[in-house]
C-alpha cells in the first residue's frame, strides 16, 4: 500500500502552546485508523496535522457539526460539493434547488436514515441528527479520504455501528477520532493511542483487546 501520509517527529500546537511532541507515523491507503485517546490528549490536533498535509484528497467530520443552523438539511449536506461548481449555480440552488442535485442528496441522506428532514431546518434537528447530517456532507463530498473527529459521538451504538461501516465502505481510507472502545475494535483495522501528546501505542485492532486499551482512560 502507498503511503498517504508521512510524519516524522512532527510537533504541532496552537496558541503558543505545544501539543504534539515527536509524532512518527505512516497511514497507508486503505487503512481504517482509529486515533484513541484521553480527552485532551491531543486527538484533534493530530488529525488537523494530517488533514493539513491532504486536504484535496478529504472529506472531513469535524467534531462540532459545523452546520449552518439556518439553512436545511439539503443546503448543508450540499455544502460538501460547493467546490465543485461555479458560485452562480450554488447560489442559484440556494434559492431554488435543482432537482438533480436534490435526488443526488436525498440518496445520500438514505445511508444515514434522515430522508424524512430533507428541508427541515439544520438547527431544528436534535444534536444526534445533526451529527448524522455532518456525516451526510462527508458522503456526498465523495473524497477518497475521511478524517472523522468523533463522527458517532452523539449516537447510540447500533446507530454508530451502521455509520461506521457506512463511512469505511464508501471511502478508501478512513481516520477517525473514537473514544468506544468496542467500536473501535470492530470497525477499524489500526489503533494509535494519543497519550499526553505522544503515541504510545500503535498496533493492529486484530491483536488488540478491550483490556489493552482501558488502562489508557483510566485514572
Amino acid at each position: 500500500m502507498s503511503a498517504l501520509v508521512q510524519l516524522n517527529k512532527a510537533s504541532a500546537g496552537y496558541a503558543g502552546r505545544t501539543v504534539l511532541y515527536d509524532i512518527d507515523l505512516t497511514i497507508s491507503a486503505g487503512e481504517r485508523v482509529a486515533v484513541m485517546g484521553r480527552s485532551g490528549a491531543g486527538k484533534t490536533t493530530l488529525l488537523n496535522l494530517i488533514y493539513e498535509r491532504i486536504a484535496d484528497r478529504v472529506a472531513l467530520i469535524p467534531q462540532a457539526a459545523a452546520l449552518v443552523r439556518t439553512l436545511t438539511v439539503f443546503h448543508n449536506v450540499y455544502m460538501g460539493r460547493l467546490d465543485r461548481h461555479p458560485s452562480w449555480y450554488n447560489l442559484r440552488n440556494l434559492v431554488w434547488p435543482a432537482a438533480r442535485d436534490v435526488g443526488d442528496v436525498e440518496q445520500v441522506l438514505s445511508f444515514v436514515d434522515l430522508t424524512d428532514k430533507l428541508f427541515a431546518r439544520a438547527g431544528a434537528l436534535s444534536g444526534g441528527q445533526q451529527q448524522r447530517t455532518s456525516v451526510a456532507r462527508a458522503l456526498y463530498n465523495g473524497r477518497p479520504i475521511v478524517i472523522g473527529d468523533e463522527p458517532v459521538s452523539a449516537l447510540d451504538r447500533v446507530q454508530a455501528t451502521e455509520i461506521l461501516r457506512t463511512l469505511c465502505a464508501r471511502h478508501e481510507t478512513a481516520i477517525l477520532a473514537l473514544h468506544d472502545i468496542p467500536l473501535a475494535l470492530a470497525n477499524t483495522d489500526r489503533i494509535v493511542v494519543i497519550e499526553e501528546g505522544r503515541i504510545v501505542l500503535d498496533a493492529s485492532a486484530e491483536v488488540l483487546t478491550a483490556a489493552d486499551l482501558v488502562p489508557y482512560y483510566g485514572g
